[in-house]
Parts: structure tokens; sequence; C-alpha cells
């Protein structure tokens, strides 16, 4: 081998020692290798199999809102069953989605608003969700199909961007820190007054709940608007009892006036650690 020839060698694996040390840890593994850490680092694929309900209790700090930590309350039920309430100046505010429909109530000065149902964007989105544990955790049962687009920078982590198609063919994409193998981010395409944005989720404060790691620092917002919304999750309940009726709408056969979230049922969950607007 010539000089120049040996140089040149040198000076390739030189670069290619350099490059691997600014690649994630495991820069070599595939979708499903990232995904599989993904589920462990979660608390493992059967624990999340028997979780059927989710509740959630917290507050919502927002630029947009007349006050500040608004509380809210956000109770999931498998497959996508939800019922968000945010109170505003003593006055309630309702998205609930009962796995066909949607209604939704604003607060108004007299109290609450007029009931309104979800329209055809939100009505899509809403069975778009996997409300409980996301797009990964049994991605393959729930016919989402996964890829690994590449790796980005997020507030200066390594992390893995995927691509998940869902059954509707819809594609959103998670972002799964390269360390820790959570989720750290989120976003999908939502319709805006001026046309389509994009929105963004992003998670982190992850703590241990009943052997399942939850997320209880959530913050979006629509990416050109520069500003999010943040949810503190202030307690999370596993398994609650939540009974259909409380996410149909008012005056249809399974709702009942007389509903209500104990203290232990009225939580929530992102998102697909996904919360739905107020």
């Amino acid at each position: 081998m010539t000089r120049i020839a040996l140089w040149m060698l040198i000076g390739c694996l030189t670069a290619a020692v350099y490059a691997s040390e600014q690649l994630p840890e495991g820069r070599d593994l595939n979708v499903d290798q990232i995904v599989a850490k993904n589920v462990d680092a979660r608390g493992g694929l059967e624990a999340w199999r028997k979780i059927d309900t989710m509740a959630w209790v917290g507050h919502v700090d927002s630029a947009n809102a007349p006050s500040e930590e608004l509380p809210f309350s956000l109770a999931l039920k498998r497959p996508n069953l939800t019922r968000f309430e945010i109170t505003v100046l003593n006055h309630r505010a309702v998205r609930a989605f009962d796995g066909k429909q949607g209604w939704k109530t604003s607060p108004s000065a007299t109290g609450s608003g007029e009931l309104r149902p979800y329209t055809i964007d939100e009505l899509r989105s809403a069975k778009d969700e996997q409300v409980i544990d996301g797009l990964l955790i049994d991605h393959q049962a729930k016919g989402i199909e996964v890829t690994l687009e590449g790796s980005d920078k997020l507030d200066g982590h390594d992390a893995y961007r995927l691509a998940a198609k869902l059954p509707s063919g819809v594609t959103r994409h998670v972002w799964v820190d390269a360390q820790s193998f959570l989720d750290v981010k989120y976003d999908r395409e939502a319709r805006g007054p001026r046309g389509p944005v994009t929105v963004e989720v992003k998670y982190s404060d992850y703590k241990n709940v009943d052997g399942v790691q939850v997320p209880f620092t959530i913050e979006s917002g629509v990416v050109a608007a520069g500003r999010s919304d943040r949810l503190t999750i202030e307690k999370v309940s596993i398994n609650p009892p939540l009974n259909d009726a409380m996410f149909a709408r008012p005056g249809a056969p399974l709702h009942r006036n007389s509903v209500s979230v104990n203290a232990e049922a009225s939580l929530p969950m992102p998102p697909t650690l996904n919360r739905p607007s107020p």
C-alpha cells in the first residue's frame, strides 16, 4: 500500500471513529430494536396490556388563559374513549369522545356553554388516538406501521425520529431519546383557521406509576405559533372504574346526570400522551 493510500485509510478510519462518538449510542439499532427498548423503558408490554383505564388530575398553564394553573382532569378508557375537563374562572369546559361520537362545551359568562358535536376533523383525530399507551406500545396489534426516519437533537440530546403510519393512512412522528429510550416528542397535523398546522407535544418528568413510566409534564402547541401550553400532572390513577356513561353525550341513553369522577378516577394521561384541546 502506498504512503498516500495508507494516509487516506488512516484518515477515513479516524473520521469514522470520530463520527461514531458523535452519534447516539446504539446507532446501528433498527426500528424493531428501538421500539423494543422503548417498550421496556416504559414498563414492558405486559404491564401496559393490563391497563384498561387511566385517569389524571393536574393543572394547565397557558399564555392564552385568563388565569394561571387551570385545574383539569382527564379520563381515558380503551380503545379511545376520552373525557377532558378544565375549569376556567369557576366555569367548566368539557370535551368527550365515546368511541364513535364526540361532544364539547365551552365556558360562558352564564356557566357551561352550548353543547356542540365534534367537527369532522376532531372526530377523525379522536378515532386515531391510542389514548392509554401511545403509538409504539403493541403497535403491530393496533395495525400501526413504524419506520425509522433518522435522528435529531432535542434539547441537546440525541433522539430517534420514528414515523408511525396509522390504519387510517395518517402518518405521525414520535421521537425516542437515544439514552433513556422514552418518548420525548410527538407531532401530528391539524387543521388551523388558515389551513393545516403541525401540533407538537413534548414529554418530560417521567415517574413510575404502578410499574409503568408516565410523563408528568406535557407541553403542546402549534409549531408556527412559537408558544405552548404546559400540563402538569399531579396524580395518576391506573385502572380506576370508569363507566361508559361518563363519555356519552348528555341526553344519550348511556348518560347519567349524576355521573361523577372521584379523586382517584378523575385524572388524565397524555397522549397520546395526547391531550384533547380545551
